[in-house]
């Protein structure tokens, strides 16, 4: 059974791996020293879906708790459908700016603003922009980054 890696709500995550007396549970900043290397995670976010936004926030939430912050390089991609999600007037704007202080990038695809004929100035401060998400997605799991879609 390959290792699983799961964020629970009460701002954990944790490692799974069969060991011999079944499934073995470790809380990921329970790890020895070696396997504390930064993480890096990227979530994606495709969907024009509130529940599924919100999910993605308090997945990330969850992984700056364990591993903890400073373990942690964390990016959110928003692309087609999911392309509201960082602007000014959507309904989870605070809590963007809120990850975006926590030191959280949100990315927002240029190709689905072009299509949407959506601009910059519709859009949060602070949020960072990339030519394609999905091929922000393919890059990013290319360097290694583990890959989360809610």
């Amino acid at each position: 059974m390959p290792a699983v890696c799961h964020a629970r709500g009460d701002g954990t995550a944790s490692h799974f791996r069969a060991g011999r007396g079944g499934i073995v549970h470790v809380r990921l900043r329970d790890l020895p020293q070696v396997s504390r290397a930064k993480h890096k995670v990227i979530f994606q976010v495709e969907d024009n879906d509130l529940r599924k936004r919100n999910l993605a926030l308090n997945d990330v939430n969850n992984m700056q708790g364990d591993p903890g912050k400073d373990n942690v390089e964390i990016e959110l991609v928003a692309y087609g459908p999911g392309l509201p999600m960082p602007k000014l007037e959507s309904q989870v704007a605070n809590r963007i700016a809120d990850t975006l202080a926590r030191g959280v990038n949100v990315l927002e695809c240029e190709n689905s603003m072009t299509n949407t004929k959506t601009t910059r100035a519709d859009m949060l401060p602070n949020i960072g922009y990339v030519k394609a998400g999905v091929t922000t997605l393919m890059a990013r799991q290319r360097e290694g980054w583990a890959y989360i879609r809610s």
